[in-house]
C-alpha cells in the first residue's frame, strides 16, 4: 500500500485526464448494467405475447438499446485513450525522473551497478506503469462498480437467488490473496535477470572488438544464453503459478453458475420465479463473475507492475550523498588557487587510498603527480570536482572550501582531460563545443588549433562535421585526445586536469600536445597527472606518491637532485 500511495503521487500531475477516464469507466458501467435489463423486458414482452403496442415497445426498446451501444463506444474510446495517455505520459515523466536521478548520483553509486541493469530500470520498468495506471486502476474501479451494480441488480431480482452466487466470493479471494504473495517475487526475480541481460548485452556490444579479437565469440554467446535463459526461466516460475491461478478462479466463477443454475430452477419450480426475471438473472452473470474472474489477470500484472515500479523507486528513493548545503554559494570569478589541507580518503569497501595530503598550488601554476598505478592520483583530482568526498581534512579553491559551494558552479570552473577519453555519438564540432553549445565555428576552430588538431580534422572527408562514431571509434587514440584537450581549452575553464592526456599518443603526437600545454601554461591552473616525465618536466611542481602519501616534492631538476624515487623513474624512461 505505502509503495502503492507513494506512486499515486507520481500520477496526480494527471489527474485531469484520469477524472475523465473514470467518469467515463462509471458512465459505461451504467450502461453495461442498463442493457442486459432492456434485453430481459423485450423478452418479457415476447413471452406475454405479441400485439401492436407490443411491437411499439419493442422498437422504443430497440432504439434505447441502440443509443446504449453507440454511448459505450463514445465512453469506451474516452475510458481507454485518456486512461492511457495519461498512463504513457507518466512512464515519460518516471523515465526522464530516473534518468536525471541517476544523473546527479556520485560516482560511487555506479561503483556496483551494470549500465545495462540501470537501463533496463530506465527503459523496461518503468513501462511496467502502463500497465498499472492505463490498465489495472480504471479496471478495478469498473470491476468493482459493475460488482457492487450487479449485486444490488440482482438482490432486486431476487434476494435468495442473489447471496447464493455470492457463495464463492470469499474463496476467489483467498485464492487471490495466496497468489499475490507467492507470484510478485518471481517477477521481482525475473525483471532483475532481465537488467542482468541488458547489462551483459551492453557490455559485449561495447567490447565487441576485444571478443572477436581474442577469438570469444562462441564463450560469450553461451554467456548470453546463460543469462537469457535464466531471465526466461524465472519469468517461467512467474507464469507457472498464474497458470494455477488463472484456472483455479474459473472453477470456483463455474461451481457458483452451476449453483444459480440449480437453485434458479428449484425456485422457477417451487416459487414460480418469472422467465424474464431468469434470462435477467443469467444476463447479470457473466457481468457479476466477469470482474471477479478478471482478478486474476488484474492481479498478474499488478505484481508484475509493482515488482518493475520497486525497482524504478529504488532509484528514486536512492539517497544522493554528495550533495548542495542549504546555504551554498556560488565559486565565482576564480583565479585557480587549489589547497589540501590534511585530506584522507578511502573507499567504503576499505583500505586507504590518501593519507593526510596538504599542498598549495597557486594560481596559473603546473601541479604535476607522478607515482606508480593505484597510489590515489586520479583519486585526488575527482576529489576536488567532488565526485567523491574526503574522509577527513579539507580541501580548497580561492581560500572557499569546495563543500560550502555549489557543485554546478564547481566544476564550471574546472576542465578534466581523461585517459580514458569519451567522445559522444556525433561530429567533431559537436564534440568540441559541448560544454559551450553557444561556441561558433570560429572559437572552435581556434581552440582545435590550440590542441593541434586543426590538420588532422581538416585532411577528413567531412572536416569539423566528420562522425566520430560511438566512444569517437573512427578516430585514432591521439585524435580523440586532442579532441578533448580541444574541449577543455575551449570551455575557457581557471582549472584543467589532465589524466595521462599523453597516454595513448604516439612521440610526435605528444610532442604536439606538449606545445598545447604550453600555449596554457601560467594563462590557468593545470593538475597534470602523467607516467610519461618527459609531459610534467616544465610542471612548477611536482608531487611524487607513493603508498597514499606524498613522500617527494620540488621541480624536475630538484627531484633529480635528490636521487630518489623520482630519479629512478626518470632513468627508467631515459
Amino acid at each position: 500500500m505505502k509503495l502503492l500511495l507513494k506512486l499515486s503521487k507520481e500520477a496526480v500531475r494527471y489527474k485531469g485526464l484520469y477524472a475523465i477516464a473514470i467518469l467515463s469507466t462509471l458512465i459505461l458501467t451504467v450502461i453495461n448494467l442498463a442493457a442486459p435489463k432492456v434485453l430481459a423486458a423485450m423478452t418479457g414482452i415476447v413471452s406475454d405475447g405479441m400485439d401492436d403496442a407490443g411491437m411499439r415497445r419493442i422498437g422504443n426498446l430497440t432504439i434505447i438499446l441502440i443509443f446504449l451501444y453507440l454511448a459505450r463506444v463514445l465512453f469506451r474510446f474516452l475510458n481507454n485513450y485518456l486512461a492511457h495517455k495519461a498512463a504513457w505520459y507518466l512512464v515519460g515523466d518516471l523515465r526522464t525522473r530516473t534518468y536525471d536521478k541517476l544523473e546527479r548520483m556520485h560516482i560511487g553509486y555506479f561503483h556496483d551497478k551494470q549500465t545495462g541493469d540501470l537501463m533496463s530500470r530506465i527503459v523496461n520498468d518503468t513501462r511496467d506503469f502502463e500497465l498499472l495506471y492505463a490498465h489495472m486502476i480504471p479496471e478495478t474501479i469498473t470491476n468493482l462498480v459493475t460488482f457492487l451494480g450487479v449485486l444490488i441488480v440482482l438482490l432486486t431480482i431476487n434476494p435468495k437467488l442473489a447471496l447464493i452466487t455470492c457463495a464463492p466470493i470469499p474463496l476467489i479471494f483467498l485464492s487471490g490473496i495466496v497468489f499475490s504473495r507467492k507470484v510478485r517475487p518471481f517477477f521481482k526475480a525475473s525483471q532483475a535477470k532481465m537488467g542482468e541481460l541488458s547489462g551483459k548485452l551492453q557490455d559485449n556490444l561495447s567490447g565487441l572488438q576485444e571478443i572477436q579479437s581474442f577469438g570469444r565469440e562462441g564463450y560469450e554467446s553461451s554467456r548470453v544464453d546463460e543469462k537469457n535463459f535464466d531471465h526466461i526461466r524465472a519469468m517461467l516460475k512467474a507464469l507457472k503459478i498464474s497458470a494455477i491461478f488463472h484456472p483455479t478462479v474459473e472453477f470456483i466463477s463455474s461451481i457458483g453458475t452451476i449453483l444459480v443454475v440449480a437453485f434458479g430452477g428449484y425456485l422457477a419450480w417451487k416459487e414460480g420465479l418469472k422467465v424474464e426475471d431468469i434470462v435477467a438473472f443469467l444476463l447479470y452473470l457473466g457481468l457479476f463473475y466477469a470482474p471477479i474472474t478478471g482478478l486474476a489477470n488484474l492481479l498478474e500484472n499488478m505484481q508484475q507492475s509493482l515488482a518493475g515500479a520497486e525497482r524504478v523507486m529504488s532509484v528514486l528513493d536512492a539517497p544522493c550523498e554528495i550533495t548542495d548545503k542549504p546555504d551554498a554559494t556560488r565559486l565565482d570569478d576564480v583565479k585557480g588557487s587549489i589547497e589540501f589541507d590534511h585530506v584522507s580518503f578511502s573507499y567504503e569497501t576499505g583500505g586507504v587510498i590518501l593519507d593526510d595530503i596538504s599542498f598549495k598550488c597557486k594560481p596559473g601554476q603546473m601541479l604535476a603527480l607522478v607515482g606508480p598505478t593505484g597510489v590515489g592520483k586520479t583519486t585526488m583530482t575527482k576529489l576536488i570536482s567532488r565526485f567523491y568526498e574526503p574522509t577527513s581534512g579539507r580541501i580548497l579553491i580561492d581560500g572557499h572550501e569546495i563543500n560550502d559551494v555549489t557543485i554546478e558552479s564547481l566544476r564550471e570552473n574546472i576542465s578534466p582531460v581523461l585517459q580514458d577519453t569519451f567522445l559522444f555519438n556525433g561530429t567533431i564540432a559537436e564534440n568540441i563545443g559541448y560544454a559551450v553549445p553557444e561556441a561558433g565555428m570560429d572559437q572552435i576552430i581556434e581552440a582545435a588549433k590550440a590542441a593541434n588538431i586543426h590538420k588532422d580534422i581538416m585532411n577528413m572527408p567531412d572536416g569539423y562535421q566528420t562522425l566520430v562514431g560511438e566512444r569517437g571509434l573512427r578516430l585514432s587514440g591521439g585524435q580523440k585526445q586532442r579532441v578533448a584537450i580541444s574541449r577543455a581549452i575551449l570551455r575557457n575553464s581557471p582549472i584543467i586536469v589532465l589524466d595521462e592526456a599523453t597516454a595513448s599518443v604516439d612521440v610526435e603526437t605528444e610532442k604536439q600536445i606538449q606545445e598545447a600545454i604550453n600555449n596554457i601554461s601560467g594563462k590557468r591552473t593545470i593538475i597534470a597527472i602523467a607516467h610519461r616525465l618527459s609531459t610534467i618536466r616544465n610542471a612548477d611542481r611536482i608531487l611524487v606518491f607513493e603508498n597514499g602519501h606524498i613522500v617527494e616534492e620540488g621541480t624536475h631538476d630538484e627531484l633529480i637532485s635528490l636521487g630518489g624515487i623520482y630519479y629512478r623513474m626518470n632513468s627508467i624512461q631515459e
